[in-house]
């Protein structure tokens, strides 16, 4: 099971604001989200141990945290994660609770991440795969002591 950390913004267009308490079972443990004002709306997702940003579609909203296991398993995939911890991953997400953001670092990195994926977007159609992949080689300063961008935070704990 896995903790969607959700901004109140993307918990109201859920439809789902129950906080939960649970404790996440999963190598990466809590995800953050919020929406973006695209459209089609897009989520961005930001894993709060290795800061991995994961973009998806919103709609339709009420299904997409069922949706984020098999989206996050892309973004693994795309970055070379043995399909062993994949499968392992995802099968643990298929089961989640929303609670309200807890770390205000993880929202401000996310803020971030979603004024760099509107710069570098394709406005006519972007390619979400690409972009989440672009984003996770960007330095965050709360990385700088150990691996200094996602992508490298990842691989270090894949290891």
């Amino acid at each position: 099971m896995f903790i969607l950390r959700a901004t109140a913004k993307l918990r109201q267009r859920i439809g789902l604001s129950a906080p939960h308490t649970a404790e996440s079972t999963t190598l990466l443990g809590d995800w953050y989200a919020t929406m973006l004002p695209w459209r089609p709306q897009v989520a961005l997702l930001v894993n709060e141990r290795t800061l991995l940003p994961v973009l998806m579609p919103l709609a339709p909203a009420a299904t997409m945290p069922a949706r984020v296991a098999d989206q996050v398993g892309e973004v693994l995939a795309a970055h070379s994660v043995p399909d062993l911890m994949i499968c392992a991953e995802v099968d643990q997400m298929r089961q989640w609770r929303i609670a309200p953001t807890a770390n205000r670092s993880i929202v401000g990195i996310m803020n971030e991440f979603a004024f760099l994926a509107d710069t570098w977007r394709d406005a006519a159609k972007p390619n979400l795969l690409d972009l989440a992949v672009r984003l996770a080689a960007t330095p965050c300063s709360p990385l700088y002591r150990r691996h200094v961008s996602p992508d490298r935070e990842l691989a270090a704990l894949v290891q």
